[in-house]
């Protein structure tokens, strides 16, 4: 990580992975002040699914910038968020028709935590380990991938219960067995800790973010459905980092075939402009008591809408899930090749364009290599992350619209990171 320091007239609180100062972007290039191109394997976390630059996502902020950049939600009808809301009607599972619009992930978790409130008279939340669902204070009480995201903000707000997670590698299980440990102790957390009658949602990212790249099984969201259907909770499903064709479906709820009651978006929702929205049923909506929640900019912010509004317009009309779905099979069958090649223990996994690879060492989490593999692909000038809670997975979230030639490219900076890495190891052992 650089110093923030070095810019001091902006808060220390962020921490970077580079220093490097883009200024311009295509496709899954970054161009910074130097010249100098990376290959963007971080897509801003998740953001710029259609790439840098879209043209159709340029020439549709650029068209309504000239005409009209804001009408508060409060006291216009605006044409834009009407027309996102369309859109997103025909590209989210059925039932959810109906959305209110917002300006980050964060908003949006507390925009359905307090529609899971309002709609079932019930206050508890009941969360999975590993999860991260934002930074804001009732988001982090839900929010279990690391404790740096919680660290010194306690006290936070009550009533949000943790069930584990069926990550089988982390519990030492095979996938069934820690399906059936999860959902045995999501039956025991409401025996001994939230009854069903006081639980108004159950939320879950359908592949843990920060956590560690983990696919929920679907047998296990099929058995949470089930839970839910039995008590009357609500099912809401933090699609923040796997929508809009990342997983290589619009959601990475449709793999698993199970309806959420509230669909959690944002990120690649507006290719790089700040949007974020929840979607539920008209029914489900009417629960909400008018006046109660609003916001100033998540449904008045032209501009953004109609940059949300080309997004999805190109994810379909370019079909990217699918296109994801290919890159990320190319992808994850040279991860595969390079780890066998060098002799390293990793698990790579993930649907479309969401991949993680876990490095394991004799005794554990292989921390120590996944650091030096990042710093080598840095050194590789491609920018990409890590994540989980011992620091030994690493991520890949390219832009949807990568083509083959890029993730090849990619592939050989890895494997030449991954050589370098264990040589320098190898010296230092």
């Amino acid at each position: 990580m650089s110093d923030p320091a070095t810019s001091p007239s902006l808060s220390p609180v962020w921490t970077r992975l580079t220093d490097i100062r883009p200024v311009r972007g295509e496709g899954a290039w970054l161009e910074d002040e130097r010249g100098e191109r990376w290959l963007d394997m971080t897509s801003g976390i998740g953001v710029t699914n259609t790439g840098h630059a879209h043209p159709r996502v340029v020439a549709a902020v650029r068209e309504q910038a000239e005409r009209l950049f804001f009408g508060q939600a409060n006291i216009v009808r605006l044409p834009q968020a009407e027309a996102l809301a369309q859109r997103l009607g025909r590209v989210t599972p059925d039932g959810i028709d109906t959305f209110f619009f917002s300006n980050s992930g964060a908003e949006a978790i507390e925009a359905a935590v307090k529609l899971a409130r309002h709609a079932t008279g019930r206050a508890n939340l009941i969360v999975f380990q590993g999860s991260f669902h934002g930074r804001t204070h009732q988001a982090m009480a839900m929010t279990t991938s690391k404790t740096a995201y919680r660290h010194r903000y306690q006290p936070l707000p009550a009533g949000t219960f943790v069930a584990p997670f069926p990550y089988a590698l982390q519990l030492g299980m095979d996938e069934e067995r820690a399906i059936d440990f999860a959902l045995a102790q999501l039956d025991l957390l409401f025996a001994t800790q939230s009854a069903p009658d006081e639980t108004a949602a159950m939320v879950i990212e359908p592949v843990l973010g920060e956590g560690g790249y983990v696919p929920a099984p679907a047998r296990f969201l099929a058995g949470l459905r089930k839970r839910c259907d039995e008590h009357g909770i609500l099912l809401a499903l933090d699609e923040v980092q796997s929508g809009f064709g990342r997983t290589g479906t619009m959601f990475a709820v449709d793999h698993a075939g199970v309806r959420p009651d509230v669909l959690i978006m944002a990120k690649g929702l507006g290719s790089g402009f700040p949007i974020s929205a929840i979607g539920a049923s008209a029914d489900l909506m009417a629960h909400w008591e008018p006046g109660t929640h609003g916001g100033t900019y998540g449904g008045g912010n032209a501009v953004v809408l109609a940059a949300a509004s080309a997004t999805i317009d190109v994810i379909v009309d370019e079909d990217l899930p699918a296109a994801a779905a290919r890159r990320g099979e190319q992808l994850r069958d040279g991860l595969r090749t390079i780890v066998d090649r060098y002799g390293i223990s990793a698990h790579v996994r993930g649907p479309g364009l969401m991949v993680g690879v876990e490095f394991v060492g004799r005794h554990g989490p292989d921390a120590e290599l996944a650091k030096h593999v990042l710093r080598g692909c840095l050194d590789e000038r491609m920018l990409i992350l890590g994540c989980g809670p011992a620091g030994n997975v690493i991520r890949w979230i390219p832009p949807l619209v990568a083509s083959e030639d890029d993730v090849a490219q990619a592939l050989q900076r890895f494997e030449r990171a991954v050589r370098r890495s264990l040589t320098r190891l190898e010296r230092a052992s």
